[in-house]
């Protein structure tokens, strides 16, 4: 049998990619959604979870540390798992897609399972285990679980994104309650994590097998046109959106790192300020639902921008978590609101791209550009809170109301300049 000619590929190709124009779903489709969904609740659920840790290791495993250095454990991890998307996002491009997340599993259930193993006021085994390995894994894993779903959508690319992400809320919620039980219950801190990893390994294991890619990769098109890279790195409007989402998010996670130790703080018993967290995330499954399918409507700019806007706003009702109702609003209207933005900067990063394959890449670098405000988002404001001991709150949330309004006001330069180019206020 001969093999079929490189014009061949080529031609199959691009009726693939025509007939991905329209779209819009099949089992298939919406079972790697499922898959990607899964990914997320493992990964970005467990960064959304931090809080957990957070409280638990200040109050017991490292409570001889400060906040800012047991928050750079998550922070790194965070980092790693958005930086990831740079190598990742060219990996899969290439058609490399499940040997990302084959390889991502397996070093982040290890990491896991090795966290398990850390002994209490042992500082280097947390994070090498919790920071690096998993947050590596992470890398390899989030955004090829993302990007593949463009494969399959297009009129419904947001909508489908959304419910991807939103199994990362699901996950938070799920593991911030699990762990907040388990590690101050009967089973303790290692036992507390194994359950975690053997979910994880259920959930991971299930997605490597249902997730497929549907378009040829570059490596199976010779003559397809190269991704051109100076282009992009010369898109104005591109890099407003990745400069705004950049300020974004170097404040938006300062809530979900902090709200149950602020609320601790206030003197709300743990039985309230375990909640906290889990309130937040649920409430942003909402907002990474509702706001996308909006967003497929009247465009993810259209949406994120107001969403962005209000996050930055309300953040000065943390001021009233005090209380249990005060927590409870609070909660509910940060996630959603936060929910929207988290999950429409993708789609809306997307949108400037004048082809699919320029997909993963336009990704990879706003994830890589991104990857450094959360690096450094969650020290900073951990050492604005506490000071000698003590935590002063004002100081850490003005910070990130200020860096949130002022990428929302970036993100409303960079539509104006993708609404030129298109001619079209529908972005």
């Amino acid at each position: 049998m001969t093999s079929p000619t490189p014009a061949l590929i080529d031609s199959k190709s691009n009726l693939a990619l025509t007939k991905s124009d329209n779209s819009s779903g099949g089992l298939q489709a919406w079972l790697t959604v499922l898959g990607g969904s899964m990914i997320l609740f493992c990964t970005f659920g467990a960064v959304q979870s931090f809080g957990v840790y957070q409280a638990y290791y200040s109050s017991h495993y490292l409570s001889q540390y400060v906040a800012s250095d047991i928050s750079w454990i998550g922070s790194v991890q965070t980092f790693l798992l958005f930086a990831g998307g740079l190598p990742a996002g060219k990996l899969f491009d290439e058609g490399y897609f499940h040997h990302c997340i084959g390889a991502g599993s397996l070093i982040y259930l290890f990491s896991i399972f090795m966290l398990s193993l850390a002994k209490p006021h042992q500082y280097y085994q947390i994070f090498l285990a919790q920071g690096i390995g998993m947050g590596i894994g992470m890398g390899l894993l989030f955004l090829p679980a993302i990007s593949v779903t463009s494969h399959y959508f297009r009129r419904r690319r947001a909508a489908a994104m959304g419910v991807v992400l939103a199994g990362s809320s699901l996950g938070a919620v799920i593991y911030s309650i699990m762990l907040n039980n388990l590690f101050n219950g009967s089973a303790g801190f290692g036992w507390g994590v194994r359950a975690a990893g053997f979910i994880d390994l259920g959930l991971l294991g299930t997605a490597n097998l249902i997730m497929k890619t549907r378009l040829p990769s570059r490596r199976e098109r010779p003559n397809a046109k190269p991704v051109d890279i100076k282009a992009i790195l010369s898109d104005l409007g591109f890099w407003l959106c990745v400069i705004g989402a950049t300020l974004t998010f170097w404040g938006l996670f300062v809530p979900f790192f902090y709200l149950q130790v602020f609320s601790e703080d206030h003197g709300l018993s743990k039985n309230i300020g375990f909640y906290a967290i889990p309130v937040m995330n649920a409430a942003s499954i909402f907002g990474r639902t509702i706001p996308n399918f909006l967003g497929d409507i009247i465009g993810p700019f259209n949406v994120m921008i107001p969403c962005t806007v209000i996050s930055g706003g309300i953040m000065y009702l943390m001021f009233a978590a005090t209380n249990l109702g005060g927590t409870i609003a609070f909660g509910i209207l940060y996630g959603f609101f936060s929910g929207g933005f988290i999950s429409l900067i993708t789609p809306a990063a997307a949108s400037f791209s004048r082809d699919l394959n320029e997909i993963g890449t336009r990704i990879g670098i706003t994830s890589f550009v991104i990857a450094f405000a959360l690096l450094t988002g969650n020290p900073i404001a951990g050492a604005l809170a506490q000071v000698h001991g003590s935590y002063i709150w004002y100081r850490p949330l003005v910070f990130a109301s200020v860096v949130v309004l002022a990428g929302a006001a970036c993100l409303t330069a960079s539509r104006s300049i993708l609404s030129k180019r298109k001619n079209t206020n529908i972005l």
